[in-house]
Order: structure tokens, then C-alpha cells, then sequence
């Protein structure tokens, strides 16, 4: 298969190959490896295939899993190794509110039906919580806390085992207050126990053929609007109508962060020269939507622009704890 230089979205997706893939013993996708690539008790595994293992052995023990579903790169391919286990039973769900864009809804619909896994869609508005709407710099902590509790309570009522999500190891590495509420709820992130990183899981989903291996990351579309200022539907709204005016023009990630009337838009570089064949019409297009100026950022894209004006004790709040990952014999923990 020839994959496409970027993602584009299927109607009908083709089912993931169960198939060996020539060379699967080395990346961890079946068979078995030797003695001399286990990994060792309480240790991060060092290559991908090891890690696949560990991810094998943390999902094993559970019949009964929700999944936090998005449909994105990471709760995809997460959704793919559960329902492997055909004595497994997975129920995804995905949640409903401004912050989520339309497309992002209907992705995570075919990605459910390919799999052709019990799927809900839960929702919630989030802007009826006045500490996410008024976009502290723990934001994320509120939101996930009133998310994630909600299906707690529907796994506890429906007897199921263990929530689970898709957080993955990059993500130990960045400002994420949700992750405290994480922990607090008790809900599991296998792909992070295992030490996946968010490289390795674009390759072993390419290797598994499913179509979210190159999907552009995506974050909620309250992150592009600066901390302190409140989040309004009509703000969420105007983003997600300019992202997707300059997806349907440009390659790769976007993002339309906003600060007031001005809109910030970041690409890829690469797609730069492409950008400004548009321009004028970009320039027409968002001052429809409310802006009245717009600018193109020159460091181009980036996850979490909005936390560089962050001070370090502001960041802190989100690292978890040094005893989530244990120490190797005779050293500290890193």
C-alpha cells in the first residue's frame, strides 16, 4: 500500500490487517521474542517491540474495558490491541460538546463501526462549569475531572472492570493538567504504562494499516484561546470554521489560536507557500467569522503554544508524582 502524504478520512475505511507482517517478530506485532528482549520487572522496556509486550500484559487481565474514544492516532490504535481479544467486551465511548469539532465527531463514528465495537456518545457541556469557562491555566484539570467522573460512574453501574484512555509517554513531557484528574479518577493510560511514545504508535498503527497512523494530532478547541480569557461558544465556534476553511486548503496540522479580534494561524512551514496562494481568501473568509486581523506565526506549528507564557510553578501542577515511574536498581528516579 501506498500511504497518503497526509490523512484523509475514508467512508468506508478498510478493517485493520490480522495478518504477520514479514519482519512482525522485530516490531512486536506477533510472535514471540527471546529471552534477551523481556523486559525486566518495574522497568521501562528500551525498544518498541518490548513495550508492545508490555502493553499486551497490562490489557490481559481485562474482559470488560471502557475506552475514552476520540478517534484520534492514540485511542485508535489503543481500540485496535483491545479488540484483538475476541472474549473481550470494549465499549467506546466519545464525548459530545463545543469543544469537539463536528469532524471529529463523525471520525470517531467510523472508527468505532470499523471495529465494529459497542459505541455511546455521551453528551456534556462543558461550558456550564465556570472553572473551565473562565480558562485558568489548569483548565484541562476541571474539564477532565467532570468528563472522566461521569464514565467512571457509567463503568461502575454497567459492571465493567477499568477505564481506560489514550495518554501515551510523550505526554509525561508536557503541560497536561488533566492528567492529575487522571490519577485522582483511578483511570488507567495503558499505552503510558508501557512507555509508548507517540512516534512509536504512528508506526505500529501503519504497520497494523489503519488510517489514523498519519491523522494529525488534535486537541480541544479551547486550547487555542489564551488563559484568563473566558471561553465562549462563539469563539469555540469561529475556530472550528477556520480550521476548517484551511484544512480543506492546506496539509498537516492547524491551529487558529485567537487573541480577541486577532487570529494567530499556525501551519507547517512546509505549507507556507501554499498558505498565501489562499490568502486573500483566507483574509476574506475569517473576518466573516469576527476577526478583524490576521496573522500567520512565523515559528509555525507547535502543540501547546498557549503555555509558553507559563510560568514553571504554574506548570508543575501537572507532572504526576516520581513514584509513577519507578527506578532502575541503583539509580534515582529521572
Amino acid at each position: 500500500m501506498k500511504p497518503a502524504d497526509t490523512y484523509r478520512q475514508r467512508r468506508t475505511p478498510p478493517r485493520p490487517s490480522s495478518r504477520r507482517v514479514k519482519g512482525s517478530k522485530a516490531s512486536g506485532l506477533s510472535g514471540s521474542a527471546g529471552p534477551e528482549s523481556k523486559p525486566a520487572a518495574g522497568r521501562t522496556p528500551s525498544t518498541t517491540a518490548a513495550k508492545l509486550r508490555r502493553l499486551e500484559a497490562l490489557l490481559a487481565p481485562y474482559r470488560r474495558v471502557v475506552l475514552a474514544f476520540s478517534g484520534g492516532v492514540d485511542s485508535t490504535f489503543l481500540l485496535a490491541r483491545l479488540c484483538r481479544d475476541p472474549g473481550r467486551r470494549v465499549l467506546a465511548i466519545t464525548v459530545l460538546s463545543p469543544v469537539h469539532s463536528r469532524a471529529e465527531r463523525e471520525e470517531a463514528r467510523e472508527g468505532a463501526l470499523r471495529f465494529k465495537v459497542e459505541h455511546r456518545e455521551i453528551r456534556t457541556d462543558l461550558l456550564r462549569i465556570g472553572e473551565f469557562q473562565g480558562n485558568p491555566p489548569d483548565r484541562c484539570y476541571h474539564c477532565k475531572r467532570a468528563l472522566f467522573s461521569r464514565l467512571q460512574n457509567l463503568r461502575e453501574k454497567e459492571g465493567f472492570e477499568v477505564l481506560v484512555d489514550g495518554s501515551n509517554q510523550d505526554d509525561l513531557q508536557d503541560f497536561r493538567p488533566g492528567s492529575r484528574a487522571l490519577r485522582e479518577l483511578g483511570v488507567r493510560s495503558p499505552l503510558q504504562e508501557a512507555g509508548l511514545g507517540k512516534a512509536e504508535i504512528r508506526s505500529l498503527s501503519r504497520r497494523l494499516r489503519l488510517d489514523t497512523w498519519n491523522k494529525p494530532s488534535m486537541a480541544c478547541l479551547a486550547s487555542r484561546i489564551p488563559y484568563g480569557s473566558r471561553i465562549t461558544r462563539e469563539a469555540l465556534r469561529r475556530i472550528e470554521n477556520c480550521e476548517a476553511f484551511l484544512l480543506e486548503r492546506v496539509r498537516g496540522p492547524v491551529r487558529v489560536r485567537t487573541h480577541a479580534n486577532m487570529a494567530r494561524i499556525e501551519l507547517d512551514p512546509k505549507e507556507v507557500a501554499r498558505f498565501l496562494k489562499i490568502r486573500e481568501a483566507t483574509v476574506v473568509f475569517f473576518k466573516s467569522q469576527g476577526f478583524t486581523h490576521i496573522s500567520l506565526d512565523l515559528e509555525g506549528y507547535r502543540t501547546g503554544s498557549m503555555n509558553e507564557g507559563l510560568s514553571l510553578p504554574a506548570r508543575q501542577g501537572s507532572k504526576p508524582p516520581a513514584r509513577s515511574r519507578p527506578p532502575r536498581k541503583g539509580r534515582t528516579a529521572r
